[in-house]
């Protein structure tokens, strides 16, 4: 029974166990670097993004990168980086903050053109306001840029 089952997902060509749905025409994927145009720049954000992304892409789909003329092409830019501070006190001091990271995307589907678009995606993480942004950073990156990634993964490849 198990076997029949496995036999006819896998028959369809469509389907995949991380949800996605690509066609079986669609074979290649490219991403381009995402430069950080926020108004502050973490230097190794646009690095540290792409390269997340593109793993992404590779570890959970059967999609070959190329650097150019996928079937597949995602490009766009990191709009905004930024802090500010959230859940004010009595005392009128923060008792937490909160990292914003914003980035758009454009994503571009040659076998279906009805599935590209243009989007801009936003996430954030709080952190309490007696640690320094410096010593927390790094966390706070890893943890954004994984939650958006997944939203674009989630967008273009499992139409949610």
């Amino acid at each position: 029974m198990l076997g029949l089952l496995l036999f006819s997902l896998g028959g369809c060509g469509v389907y995949s166990f991380t949800g996605a749905s690509i066609s079986p025409e669609t074979e290649t994927i490219s991403i381009e670097r995402f430069p950080n145009n926020a108004m502050t720049v973490e230097p190794t954000l646009s690095q540290k993004f792409t390269d997340a992304l593109r793993d992404k892409f590779q570890r959970e789909t059967n999609l070959t990168l190329l650097t150019k003329g996928g079937d597949l092409h995602i490009e766009g830019s990191i709009t905004g980086y930024r802090t500010s501070p959230v859940a004010i006190q009595a005392d009128e001091t923060a008792a937490m903050n909160r990292l914003t990271i914003s980035v758009n995307v454009i994503f571009t589907n040659t076998q279906d053109d009805s599935q590209s678009f243009t989007s801009s995606f936003s996430r954030y993480q709080d952190y309490r306001s007696t640690r320094n942004l410096n010593d927390v950073q790094e966390t706070l990156i890893d943890q954004i840029n994984e939650m958006l990634i997944q939203d674009i993964f989630d967008k273009s490849v499992v139409n949610w």
